[in-house]
């Protein structure tokens, strides 16, 4: 596969990886908790720097996130960002500054500084993203090429879905050379495109209309019976050829005795003077026979093959129209078994709502002022996450600007009883007075939205955290301020498997969690006395006790610890791999 070149990839390419992690600290004052507590369960909008953001959610949330939607710069020289990631390379450093920021329109190389600020970031995006899920970003054509290149590098370019233009603004952009602009683009890729579903949309009363009801449920007109392409001659699929009857109404078909003798097998032929006779047999009892013919009389197939099935389905599931030319055929369209009928996204995504005005009186109806950036509409985030994600999954927005993606969140699982969750990374200044601040009064109520809902509040909650101090564990025992054991528990877990932990259990044996292979413990408190002391260490009686649990389940043990005061010997015939605080957590398992 072709790979995308740029300056400064060889500094980037695994610049993700340098990124410490970091603790998330929560601010109980910005925050609008459920019961009180804040809590990094709750939704989250995070401040600070989205790289490295992204890497402290790695523990918890790596391959978790069904649904990934962001907004990045489209590097149109206007918007005045900076690259500024610290990516410790003489030579990195030096074009940087002999070149300046902020990247602006006079800057020949903005490509190759955008291209170095997005790679690390959709590195630690793809890792969060789950097997099944989808990621949207939207972009415009100043880096749209760049864009796909670097994602079919980092996903695969068969994991593409689409690059769908967004019409957001229908008049057209005058100051635009040569055409007047009416779009940009959402680009959707997948984790895995084998494994992942992009749902449909359910109908509106309007489009229920169009729909009718017979004894087995809803249907509509769908696509035509007889087969198109290339393969639709009979000689294709010569068991697909057969007449079928209209009769009072009713439609069936020639039985299956019948249906042998139309083809020979042995000789590959059709038996055209046998199917001349069983014409002419059903026409003298009132049928209409009805052959698949293309335009030019040359003998078909239809879509369905002869089967007891089939001749059965027939009678229910075809619709018939008489024109000029004699009957057509065509299936009838039904919803999946249980399901009411849905509406499949077009690669065009347009309506009134997802104009950039719609999106600017948003904002001001929420602030009751005009905010100074460009935002997205609520109804189009909303309709992606409608296509993209279950009513109880993790959306993850890391250029989170007016916090739009939260709205869109809270607004959805108001409509259908949801239990989305999102995630909010803002690095700006304006994280806590815009972006958070819109959340908190779509959930408390805006009294001057025309949508009821919204007038009411949309319910919901969330925590505010900033990026902390770094987890680094080679400083663990000087004193500094400790990582919580959930946090230790999390990164060891991480760091060690490449697996995150669900619930961090911290058993009496320090127990928190489990692979296929491990059972893994840490021996911590958060408590620099305990660490310095003998009941940090791991000793006799806590081994054995580690290893009769591990023996019940046939897994080894991992166990971190600062010290201990056993030899390597007895853990190994134990089933104990031991780990030392602070210098062993690595992904000691490998794949």
């Amino acid at each position: 596969m072709p790979t995308l070149d740029f300056k400064g990839k060889q500094f980037v390419y695994a610049h993700h990886l340098s990124v410490p992690f970091k603790q998330l600290d929560i601010d109980r004052a910005k925050s609008l908790p459920k019961d009180g507590k804040p809590s990094l369960d709750d939704n989250l909008i995070i401040q600070g720097d989205n790289l490295h953001a992204l890497k402290a959610l790695l523990p918890q949330y790596a391959g978790k996130i069904k649904c990934i939607y962001i907004d990045p710069p489209y590097n149109t020289g206007n918007e005045g960002w900076c690259y500024s990631d610290n990516v410790n390379a003489p030579t990195m450093k030096e074009w940087l500054k002999k070149e300046g920021n902020p990247v602006d329109k006079e800057d020949l190389e903005r490509h190759d500084k955008w291209l170095c600020m997005m790679w690390p970031r959709l590195t630690l995006l793809c890792e969060l993203l789950s097997e099944k899920g989808l990621i949207f970003i939207s972009i415009d054509d100043n880096e749209l090429h760049n864009l796909i290149s670097v994602l079919s590098e980092l996903l695969g370019e068969q994991n593409l879905i689409a690059a769908c233009p967004v019409i957001s603004n229908l008049k057209g952009n005058q100051d635009q050379f040569g055409f007047a602009g009416t779009h940009e683009y959402l680009v959707v890729f997948a984790k895995n495109k084998s494994l992942c579903a992009i749902k449909e949309y359910p109908l509106t009363d309007e489009d229920l209309q169009n729909w009718q009801e017979d004894d087995i449920g809803l249907y509509k007109k769908g696509a035509p019976l007889r087969a198109t392409g290339e393969d639709a001659l009979r000689e294709k699929r010569p068991y697909m050829f057969y007449p079928i009857l209209i009769k009072n109404s009713k439609v069936t078909t020639i039985s299956s005795e019948e249906h042998k003798e139309i083809y020979n097998s042995e000789n590959n032929s059709f038996n055209d003077n046998y199917l001349e006779s069983l014409i002419k047999k059903y026409e003298e009892q009132a049928y209409t026979v009805v052959l698949p013919k293309d335009e030019y009389g040359n003998f078909g197939r239809w879509r369905w093959g002869y089967s007891e099935e089939n001749s059965h389905r027939i009678s229910y599931d075809v619709l018939f129209f008489k024109g000029k030319k004699g009957y057509s055929l065509y299936k009838k369209q039904r919803p999946e078994l249980g399901e009411l009928p849905s509406n499949k996204q077009k690669s065009l995504f347009y309506k009134p709502e997802y104009s950039t005005t719609t999106a600017k009186n948003e904002t001001k109806n929420i602030f009751q002022k005009n905010i100074n950036f460009t935002t997205k509409s609520s109804f189009f985030v909303k309709d992606i996450i409608k296509i993209a994600a279950k009513t109880d999954a993790i959306i993850l927005d890391s250029f989170a600007g007016s916090g739009t993606t939260a709205h869109a969140v809270l607004a959805l699982n108001k409509e259908d009883g949801g239990n989305r969750k999102f995630i909010l990374v803002e690095m700006e200044e304006y994280a806590n007075d815009t972006t958070a601040e819109r959340v908190r009064r779509v959930i408390k109520g805006v009294p001057t939205a025309k949508d009821i809902a919204l007038k009411e509040g949309l319910g919901g909650s969330f925590t505010f955290c900033e990026l902390g101090q770094e987890i680094n564990i080679e400083n663990l025992l000087k004193g500094e301020k400790l990582p919580s054991y959930d946090e230790l528990a999390r990164y060891a877990f991480y760091t060690a498997t490449g697996l995150t932990l669900d619930k961090v259990e911290q058993g009496a044996d320090y127990y928190i969690g489990e692979t296929e292979n491990y059972r893994v413990h840490l021996v911590y408190k958060p408590d620099i006395a305990f660490l310095r002391s003998g009941d940090s260490a791991l000793n006799m009686p806590l081994a054995q006790s580690i290893s009769k649990a591990r023996e019940d389940t046939g897994k080894s043990a991992l166990v971190f610890a600062t010290h201990k005061f056993m030899g390597q010997k007895e853990l190994t015939e134990m089933g104990i791999t031991y780990c030392q605080l602070p210098y062993a957590i690595h992904r000691v398992m490998g794949d």
